[in-house]
């Protein structure tokens, strides 16, 4: 299998794109959630026919990236700093920093309280809320992996191999050709629904890898309102 990068020039558009090269009969074009396109092609198709054919699907490939340009992470950098609001689940709690013998955080009654005993040291305070969003990641992400399982008719035939929570700008999640479902971390600032949105959008992968009409409609099925928690993870997440 070989991998190569192109260019094609649609409009006034560049469409940057990638061939992959396997030993197959037919060509497909996929977009990604990143909105970078990938061309998976037999072995011995020229480049004019890719193109040829890239170009008369020109169109339904804008279309994606547009789609997924605004699924993409926006939020502005935060300065973790006492009086800065910051999300979790969907809402805002303002940030209070307390000097204190121990370093920890917590939630309460409106707000992300850190403790520190370095409490003018913003980098400090960035550290420790980031290292409690992680922790309340790999608690909360399982607990909606295993609701939003139940959306399916045969749950164990979506069950994704492994969950990784990591901090990418790319996309909200994805899922690995080996099963492996990667979330960003920072999806744990997003409303519930909006959460449960993204994880079945990537467990449909399982089954579906690419965003082709068979995807929608098992996404359709399974989550009707999708469009409407997408909505919410984009006005809530900018």
């Amino acid at each position: 299998m070989t991998r190569k990068l192109h260019c094609l020039q649609y409009g006034e558009q560049e469409i940057q794109y990638e061939i992959v090269r396997r030993p197959r009969k037919t060509l497909e074009i996929a977009v990604e959630p990143d909105a970078s396109v990938v061309i998976a092609a037999p072995e011995d198709v020229t480049l004019d026919a890719i193109e040829a054919k890239l170009r008369k699907r020109a169109a339904w490939v804008t279309r994606q990236q547009r789609y997924f340009a605004q699924f993409l992470p926006r939020t502005p950098e935060r300065r973790f700093v006492a009086g800065e609001t910051h999300l979790y689940l969907g809402r805002q709690y303002r940030l209070k920093v307390l000097p204190h013998i121990q370093e920890g955080v917590k939630l309460t009654r409106g707000f992300i309280v850190v403790q520190t005993h370095r409490p003018n040291r913003s980098e400090v305070t960035r550290e420790l809320v980031e290292g409690w969003y992680r922790s309340r990641a790999h608690l909360k992400f399982p607990e909606r992996i295993k609701l939003c399982l139940d959306l399916f008719p045969d749950p164990e035939a979506f069950r994704p191999k492994g969950l990784i929570v990591r901090q990418i700008r790319q996309r909200w999640g994805s899922m690995s050709p080996a099963g492996r479902l990667m979330l960003n971390r920072r999806l744990i600032q997003a409303p519930v629904d909006a959460i449960d949105y993204v994880i079945t959008h990537e467990l449909c992968h399982v089954n579906e890898p690419h965003h082709g009409p068979a995807f929608f409609r098992l996404l359709d099925k399974v989550m009707p309102d999708w469009e409407r928690r997408k909505q919410r993870l984009e006005r809530a997440m900018v």
